[in-house]
């Protein structure tokens, strides 16, 4: 039950209170008629005793003739079935001197003498006070009453319990009927009334499924739907769920927009000090190289470092260019939108990658093209930034040769499925440990350890692939065991 809905708990509750009040009251209004008839039995059973006592006491001693068994069925009823008001059904049976006289009086008035198990069930009742209930075999419950004459005779009588039986039973049938309906009804009524005074709490719900769908992730700042006034009253349970719900999104609304306008504010100043830090970089670098070609005139302790100088400048001037490419993708900047064959793009960028690194095996893996009137794979083409475009291409190539040891091979391939390009770079080499795959593609975020140790990367070339691919309404996604490792960017097609 504990996987049940509120609503089918909430009816299946009504539909079990209604059950326990009617079965309550079944019973208890049950034995209250059984017992009000019973009663009016008892009343009428004493005032038959009494008569049939009275009959005997009249009757005297020649009342009750003997007969030829022994005194066991003496000719003739028993005096308390001759006297006038005995019912239809009355049993009486009266024992005198051992001599026992015992009859029936039928629906047709007359009087049948009872056999020896019904006389033998009357005979065994113990006078006294109380009308008690017997079972006569064949004749069915009867409450009996034993009392004695003056003379001290027994005299037994009884009358049939069959009208309150039947009675109580027909009013039993109805009464199960009726609570049938009852609870039907009460389902019914109840399913309905739970439905509407939940209403309310489903839409409630209804809107919070839909707020948690908006991308909140991506930091953009987007009205966030509420709940209905109407669900929101204070008065009722449901209003107050949909007025705290409310009070929630308006702080989640609130914490985002703070959220948004802080990293504005630190895109803005991360796009500033790139911009202004390239001058000073490109001066630094230049006085570097001005030195080297004046080696002759300086000491070769001061050659060496103006060369470290130059090297860590030209790397400092690669990250602050790659810092401004992200804050400008960050800040919406649009990008070209030509025609790129991502397979010419491969093309270029594999012999480079060749250039790069010597000591990997570097394959690219491109279908053949459709020609004229030949079979051949679709042209890769998807409508984007080609610069950008080809330095994921760069990345990715980078990433493989930096993180991964001399004789990995590395393979580019590029395929069209369908209205999307997919291209894929594998890997040989070790593996990127499973607890640096998700964050493989967040800024800074460093595989040395894993992959190749001290490689000296500065953390951001997945992060632009990421950034770019996202832009162009692509997908990027790695997949990495021992010996396999895959980077797959899914793009668009272009259209025709």
């Amino acid at each position: 039950m504990r996987s049940w809905t509120l609503r089918r708990r909430l009816v299946a509750l009504v539909v079990g209170l209604v059950v326990v009040v009617a079965g309550a009251m079944g019973a208890v209004s049950t034995l209250a008629l059984r017992g009000s008839m019973v009663g009016r039995l008892d009343d009428d059973l004493r005032a038959s005793s009494g008569r049939a006592v009275g009959a005997e006491d009249l009757g005297g001693p020649d009342a009750l003739p003997g007969g030829a068994d022994g005194g066991r069925f003496p000719v003739g009823p028993p005096p308390g079935l001759d006297v006038r008001g005995q019912r239809a059904g009355t049993v009486s049976l009266t024992v005198r001197d051992g001599a026992v006289s015992s009859g029936r009086i039928d629906d047709a008035g007359g009087v049948a003498r009872l056999d020896d198990e019904q006389v033998d069930v009357l005979a065994a009742v113990e006078p006294g006070a109380a009308p008690v209930t017997r079972a006569l075999p064949g004749l069915g419950r009867y409450r009996v009453l034993a009392a004695t004459t003056a003379a001290g005779d027994l005299v037994v009588t009884g009358i049939a319990t069959t009208e309150v039986d039947r009675t109580v039973r027909d009013y039993l049938v109805v009464e199960t009927l009726v609570a049938l309906v009852g609870v039907l009804v009460a389902g019914v009524a109840g399913r309905a009334v739970v439905r509407r005074e939940l209403r309310p709490l489903e839409r409630v719900a209804t809107t919070a499924t839909r707020v948690s769908k908006v991308p909140l992730a991506t930091g953009e700042v987007r009205p966030v739907e509420r709940v209905p006034a109407a669900d929101t009253d204070p008065r009722t349970e449901v209003g107050q769920v949909g007025a705290a719900l409310n009070r929630l999104l308006d702080h989640v609304e609130t914490s985002l927009a703070a959220r948004h306008a802080s990293e504005t504010q630190v895109r803005q100043f991360v796009a500033d000090a790139s911009h202004e830090l390239r001058t000073p970089l490109a001066s630094i670098r230049g006085y570097a190289e001005l030195v080297r070609r004046l080696r002759a005139e300086v000491p070769d302790d001061v050659v060496r470092a103006m060369g470290r100088v130059e090297a860590e400048s030209r790397r400092m001037t690669r990250l602050v260019e790659d810092m401004l490419l992200l804050a400008r993708l960050d800040a919406g900047r649009e990008l070209e939108r030509t025609d790129v064959d991502l397979g010419m793009l491969a093309a270029d960028a594999v012999p480079d990658a060749r250039a790069a690194g010597p000591d990997h095996r570097w394959r690219l893996d491109l279908p053949p093209l459709a020609d004229d009137g030949e079979d051949g794979a679709p042209a890769a083409v998807v409508t984007g930034d080609a610069p950008r475009l080809h330095q994921v291409l760069v990345n990715l190539l980078a990433n493989a040769r930096v993180h991964t040891p001399p004789g990995t091979t590395v393979v580019t391939s590029v395929r069209r499925d369908g209205d999307v390009v997919v291209l894929a770079v594998t890997d040989d080499g070790p593996g990127v440990a499973p607890a640096l795959v998700p964050h493989l593609f967040q800024r800074f975020s460093r595989g040395d350890a894993a992959r190749s140790p001290g490689s000296g990367s500065t953390g951001l070339g997945l992060a632009i692939a990421d950034a770019v691919v996202r832009a162009h309404d692509g997908t990027i996604e790695v997949v990495s065991r021992p010996g396999a490792t895959r980077f797959v960017v899914r793009l668009p097609a272009a259209a025709g």
